[in-house]
């Protein structure tokens, strides 16, 4: 097996054992958690996981940094030139369908938020960094006349709430829809739904 091989296929058991750890966090949350628990939702052994991280600590925050690089990535692609309507339609959808593919980073995510985001706080400003840049688009469009002045910020956690919702909440949302749960969610649907409702707030006067 040659070097790069090797290298693939320690990035493959990182990944995997970064995806287990998000599952775990997300259902015990930190202090619950346990690199046993861990190990086993990676399929390896505990002494091999610690073969791979040095600490539950250090895992914790690499897992929360690979979710907020997602959070950010779902701006990558869209035209930033757009009118309100057909961004909001877009980024929307591609928030909405990631955190119903991935609800477990939506939980992970919420649970550090709720105990005050300790460790979030060390490396969040590269998410405002991001905020901040899409509220200079909001703001050119209150500008322009496109919608009602708002909250550029503001908007953005609306919008992060709406969507949210459906993963951390998935199986109320199910179940006052008369489905058989969550996976039986229709993304599209809910899309439609949240940025008809933003849109129509947006309208100016």
């Amino acid at each position: 097996m040659t070097r790069a091989d090797l290298a693939e296929k320690r990035e493959e058991i990182l990944q995997t054992i970064r995806d287990a750890a998000i599952a775990e966090f997300a259902a015990h949350g930190f202090h619950g958690a346990s690199t046993q628990g861990i190990a086993q939702r990676a399929g390896i052994t505990k002494n091999r996981l610690h073969y791979y991280i040095t600490s539950k600590d250090a895992l914790y925050a690499e897992a929360l940094r690979h979710i907020v690089a997602l959070q950010e990535q779902q701006f990558h692609g869209i035209d930033m030139t757009q009118p309100p309507e057909p961004f909001l339609r877009d980024y929307i959808g591609r928030k909405l369908r990631h955190v119903l593919a991935y609800p477990d980073t939506a939980r992970m995510f919420t649970a550090e938020i709720m105990r005050g985001a300790p460790v979030l706080r060390t490396f969040w400003h590269e998410s405002r960094d991001a905020t901040m840049r899409a509220a200079q688009v909001i703001e050119g469009w209150v500008r322009n006349g496109l919608i009602r002045p708002v909250d550029p910020v503001l908007l953005q956690i609306h919008i992060w709430a709406l969507t949210q919702q459906h993963a951390l909440h998935g199986a109320e949302t199910a179940f006052m829809l008369g489905l058989p749960g969550p996976e039986a969610l229709d993304p599209d649907r809910l899309a439609e739904e949240i940025a008809a409702l933003v849109l129509t707030g947006l309208r100016p006067a």
